[in-house]
């Protein structure tokens, strides 16, 4: 176990940063109790495998910090990233014994896991975590829909712009922020990484990145320092019809 890892198994569940986003975020303090029994942290540096699919994983887990990607391999080696794990996400499915896909920490990643078997007997007396469970199983598949429409029917600027907005939808809801129309955070991507994910190659990530830039639509602030001047205008490039799901 890491320093940092020993430093996190002291943090008690009421402090944690994603609590009120987490799987455990409708937890009474009796029920927190019990995940505290069967939680241990883990932290992966950048470019680390969290598991490979196939693999038993014994735990599931829900990522605190960082940003971890979910990657298929094909039987030619190709690899295509299928979903990208944020801060509050969760890992791994109770009931399953192996995991699905490839998961790779991004950035620097902290996870809280909970050893499987305890956590299934947990869920299975905790309404809860069930329920949230069930909410945020929902809410992935109504981004996996999204992400759909995304790859398959937008064009190269508007990917971008959708990625920025996603990201920038959810630095909000975890800060529990109300973003005005200007907005700044930090994007937790390298270009090679948004590249690979949203089909593209880097030369055009670079190419639109730059495009989004000139006209306005953001402004670009040292490596990864992003302010969104107008929120609305970024969800018009994007080429959502909606607040692209900002709270207002």
């Amino acid at each position: 176990m890491s320093l940092q890892d020993v430093k996190l198994a002291s943090q008690k569940c009421a402090d944690c940063p994603i609590r009120h986003r987490a799987v455990c975020s409708r937890c009474e303090p009796e029920e927190l109790a019990l995940l505290e029994e069967v939680k241990f942290y883990r932290s992966y540096a950048a470019g680390q495998t969290v598991i490979w699919s196939g693999d038993r994983m014994d735990f599931v887990a829900s990522v605190v910090s960082g940003i971890a990607t979910l990657t298929q391999t094909l039987e030619d080696g190709r690899r295509q990233m299928v979903g990208l794990l944020l801060p509050s996400d969760f890992v791994g499915r109770p009931g399953r014994g192996t995991a699905a896909f490839d998961v790779t920490a991004t950035t620097d990643l902290v996870m809280c896991c909970f050893r499987r078997k305890p956590f299934e007997e947990i869920l299975a007396n905790t309404p809860h975590i069930a329920n949230r469970l069930l909410e945020m199983t929902l809410d992935e598949l109504d981004a996996a829909r999204e992400w759909m429409l995304l790859l398959g029917r937008k064009t190269a600027r508007e990917k971008i712009a959708s990625l920025i907005a996603i990201i920038a939808r959810r630095d909000a809801a975890l800060g529990r922020r109300t973003p005005g129309r200007r907005f700044s955070f930090e994007l937790p991507l390298t270009r090679e990484a948004m590249a690979d994910y949203l089909g593209l190659t880097l030369e055009t990530v670079s190419r639109q990145m730059s495009a989004l830039k000139r006209d306005g639509v953001i402004e670009l602030e040292g490596k990864r320092g992003i302010t969104i001047p107008d929120v609305d205008r970024l969800i018009e490039e994007a080429g959502d019809d909606s607040d692209g799901g900002f709270p207002g």
